[in-house]
């Protein structure tokens, strides 16, 4: 009897585990209503990538705080990464505007509080990812407001690389932080 009470033990706490993990793996469905036609995925000879439209994401740089990153949804694209707050853009949107959508729609980020540094651009061809970098020029707190992210954090930019980060913001981070600097 001990040992079915041990195995019952262990089954229970490998069940709410696996509720816990559930709950950030599965993307809840109708949270957003209808999906845009930008979301979607491109392929080509470089790859695939999300975003018929291309996508984008915001880099918000706080003095005080550092760098906000979002640690992503697990069914996310390289999911329990960390990056940027951002995605695809809608047909005919200006990739600085998506930038700021995005961000306020999953991370709370004001427009109004921050203002634009520089943009870079990661273009394949057939698909392009913006990063739009920014100022916070008033404090604000950064809110999960959708089910794309884990955890959003301000994180020191010295710190950023010591993350498990996304690996097209792994690739760019060094130059983009070099330009931070410069900014």
């Amino acid at each position: 009897m001990e040992q079915e009470n041990s195995h019952t033990g262990t089954h229970s706490a490998a069940a709410a585990r696996f509720i816990r993990d559930a709950a950030a793996v599965v993307r809840p469905g109708g949270l957003g209503g209808p999906r845009d036609p930008g979301d979607a995925w491109v392929e080509g000879d470089r790859g695939k990538f999300w975003g018929r439209f291309g996508s984008a994401g915001l880099l918000v740089f706080d003095a005080g705080r550092g760098v906000l990153l979002q640690h992503r949804a697990l069914w996310s694209h390289q999911g329990g990464t960390w990056g940027l707050p951002g995605g695809a853009l809608h047909q005919g949107e200006d990739a600085v505007d998506g930038a700021l959508r995005e961000a306020r729609e999953e991370a709370g980020v004001p427009a109004e509080n921050v203002e634009l540094l520089f943009t870079s651009v990661f273009d394949v061809g057939y698909w392009s990812y913006t990063t739009v970098a920014v100022r916070a020029v008033t404090p604000f707190e950064a809110v999960i407001s959708d089910p794309e992210s884990l955890a959003l954090e301000w994180v020191p930019a010295a710190e950023v690389a010591n993350r498990s980060l996304h690996a097209g913001f792994a690739a760019s981070w060094p130059g983009l932080r070099e330009r931070l600097h410069n900014s």
